[in-house]
Parts: structure tokens; C-alpha cells; sequence
């Protein structure tokens, strides 16, 4: 039988989450993140409370109602969050340092269309594009 995991800053933190825990995460995304370990999450990553409610597709009114009542967040924005945590843990190691990391996703990308980064995580296919990008650049391949 499937161990049942609880999203809770008790048992899961920013540095526990990583494409290794991946198949441990399925179940727990059902069971959503509560707020205070969303904000761990958040200060721990480059993006502000309104970017977090436009990949979240959220209204920042939401998320301080969230906040306030220490709510957890629904499966959708659960695996959301976790696939945006991953992403920015993963470009953390290709790039070594935060900030090289938060430029590139600052900057438009030539390999990305024109696009900048932070503009394609509002969906999965955006988050996996953005990964297979980190992989190239973490393997050389640049072109």
C-alpha cells in the first residue's frame, strides 16, 4: 500500500524538493501545500508574491486570503509550485549562483524564441521547455 506524505513545512522543506522525491510528491500533490510552506518557498526563490500569482493563474488577492487564513493550495497549484521549485533548484546548479541564474531568466533568450524564462512558467509545457534549456546549457550544447 502507498504511503500517504503530508505537505507540511513539519516534514517538507524548500531543500527536500527535488525531481529525485518526484514519484514521492504524487500522492502528496493531491493533499496541497499549505500556505506557510508555499511562503518558504517563494522567499527562497527569485520571484515576487504577483509572479507567483500569474504562474499560479491566482489573483494576488487570492494568495493574501491564503495567507490569512493559512489555507492550503488545490492539486493544480500544488504540482505548479513543486515543477517551478524544481525548475529553479535545477537552474541554481547549471548556473551556480542566484544571480546568473535570476539574469537568464530576466534576459530574452534567443534559444527560447526572443522569450524571456520567467515568461514561460505559467504553464507545464513552458516549465518543460524551460528544463530541457537548463539540460542543454548544463551538457554544452548551446546551439
Amino acid at each position: 500500500m502507498a504511503r500517504t506524505i503530508v505537505l507540511s513545512e513539519k516534514n517538507i522543506s524548500y531543500r527536500s524538493i527535488d525531481d529525485k522525491n518526484a514519484l514521492s510528491f504524487i500522492n502528496a500533490v493531491k493533499l496541497g501545500i499549505a500556505f506557510p510552506l508555499f511562503h518558504s518557498i517563494m522567499k527562497n526563490s527569485p520571484f515576487s508574491m504577483n509572479e507567483w500569482s500569474n504562474y499560479l493563474h491566482l489573483s494576488a488577492r487570492t494568495l493574501q486570503r491564503y495567507k490569512k487564513e493559512r489555507k492550503s493550495f488545490d492539486s493544480t497549484s500544488t504540482e505548479k509550485i513543486l515543477e517551478i521549485t524544481m525548475l529553479c533548484k535545477l537552474g541554481l546548479e547549471v548556473f551556480g549562483d542566484k544571480e546568473k541564474f535570476n539574469s537568464w531568466l530576466s534576459r530574452k533568450n534567443v534559444a527560447l524564441g526572443g522569450v524571456k524564462p520567467k515568461e514561460l512558467l505559467d504553464n507545464s509545457f513552458g516549465i518543460d521547455v524551460l528544463k530541457d534549456e537548463l539540460l542543454r546549457i548544463q551538457h554544452g550544447i548551446l546551439a
